[in-house]
């Protein structure tokens, strides 16, 4: 804990410096504060500046910790200081990280420029990089990193050790090599753990276990998080489609997309880019589709309402009540919706318990709507002293609530069978289908029975 706490001390205490970047002391004082810091707490702070501040502090690094630095950045940022680096630069900083963060920074450079970087590169490390870069990046491959130690099972524990002595440095979360036959298939796993404390005349085949899961090549980076969660892996090897061994994933790659992945997911539900101090101009573009969007929802919801134009003019404070109907609907539905999102995405929810869901939520809509109504309905008439616009709310109400449910259930399973993401795009369309069941049937049952 104080170990963290001095971190973030060190983050404030950069942050405060730089705002005094003109005096020479101060930035004699930013590059002491720069070495003692971790990789992870400098890109937190470049993050954390204005445009003009993070390109100073950036000017302010060494350019031997560029590359550990830039692999921590947010897409956007890296891509921001990457774009105003030369080709000849970047092939300095990317030398000391590892091929899937090497990789991870190439999928976002031009194609011109990452063939500058490839072509000064090994043969090697050109062939690996090439093969890694067809995968698409939300799969294993695209996570995937290939420096990995496999064995043969005819081997005994001492040719094994020999084998590891002589790497000198094992690859980063190395909890387990595999275990591959002539052919490269992937047999199994064999722990560390096991090998420190076995026998070393035993061979690789009496010790290796057989029941671990590789991951294909193919399979989408969130399954990936989810059989890391389910299974507390720390590393995984990753298969082809013929059962070949040609990478594995650790879990500080996982990690990075489950954070991601939860990071997109917050931001794209209000449409708003992930670089907190982003220049107004890239600011405003990110938001104008969603606000675009929401507009055009609002007038769906405005012709709705001017259906019924004749009936509000005649009774007025019609419009004083309208919005607690569709508000308490467009509040239910997202609750709903809410449940769905997070079931879909733990793949809790399926054909088999999808109805029981559907069920489950109608009654709990009747039931609050039951409560609510009875609530609104008695302030409604102590407020206006009448019994019919006081029952027609609570009716309203109830109805709103209902098909609140149904829409929180249904929208995102068909939005999900367009491809869309309904962390993003459910709350949206569920918030117009309330709105203009909750104007309509208020509305609607007021002329029917009001004029």
């Amino acid at each position: 804990m104080n170990e963290i706490n001095s971190q973030l001390f060190s983050s404030e205490e950069l942050l405060k410096k730089i705002q005094d970047q003109e005096a020479e002391p101060s930035i004699n004082q930013i590059r002491r504060l720069l070495s003692g810091m971790h990789p992870s707490e400098v890109a937190h702070s470049i993050e954390s500046l204005p445009p003009k501040e993070r390109k100073f502090l950036w000017s302010l690094i060494d350019t031997q910790d560029e590359g550990e630095i830039i692999a921590e950045l947010h897409d956007e940022i890296q891509q921001e200081l990457i774009s105003e680096i030369s080709a000849e630069e970047l092939i300095t900083i990317l030398g000391d990280l590892e091929l899937d963060e090497i990789v991870d920074i190439l999928q976002v450079l031009p194609d011109r420029k990452t063939e500058n970087i490839l072509s000064a590169m090994s043969m090697r490390d050109r062939k690996r990089i090439r093969e890694a870069l067809e995968y698409p990046e939300d799969s294993a491959g695209g996570l995937m990193n290939t420096d990995i130690i496999s064995v043969r099972p005819k081997h005994n524990l001492e040719v094994v050790m020999r084998y590891l002595r002589a790497q000198r440095e094992l690859p980063k979360n190395t909890d387990q090599i595999f275990v591959v036959s002539r052919e490269n298939k992937f047999l199994g796993s064999l722990p560390i753990s096991t090998i420190i404390v076995s026998d070393p005349n035993l061979n690789v085949r009496e010790l290796m276990e057989t029941e671990t899961q590789p991951l294909l090549v193919d399979l989408n980076d969130k399954d990936v998080s989810r059989l890391f969660e389910q299974n507390d892996w720390v590393s995984a090897p990753v298969i082809d489609k013929e059962s070949n061994l040609i990478g594995r994933i650790t879990i500080d790659d996982v990690v990075d997309v489950i954070m991601e992945d939860a990071d997109q997911n917050f931001l794209g539900m209000a449409g708003v880019a992930e670089d907190t101090f982003a220049p107004p101009a890239r600011a405003a573009k990110s938001r104008i589709l969603w606000l675009s969007i929401n507009l055009l929802t609002a007038f769906i919801a405005s012709m709705t309402i001017s259906l019924f134009q004749a009936t509000i003019d005649q009774i007025v404070y019609l419009a004083i009540l309208m919005p607690i109907v569709a508000s308490m609907g467009g509040v239910a539905g997202t609750q709903t919706l809410t449940i769905m999102i997070r079931g879909l995405t733990l793949q809790q929810i399926n054909h088999s318990n999808l109805q029981w869901l559907y069920k489950r939520e109608i009654a709990v809509s009747i039931v609050n709507g039951i409560l609510l109504s009875i609530l609104v309905g008695g302030i409604t008439y102590l407020w206006f002293r009448d019994i019919i616009i006081a029952t027609l709310i609570c009716v309203a109400m109830v109805v709103n609530l209902v098909f609140s449910a149904i829409a929180g259930i249904f929208i995102p399973i068909i939005l999900r069978k367009f491809n869309q993401d309904p962390a993003i795009a459910g709350s949206v369309v569920v918030t117009t289908v309330t709105d203009v069941i909750g104007f309509f049937s208020f509305l609607g049952l007021a002329t029917i029975f009001l004029i």
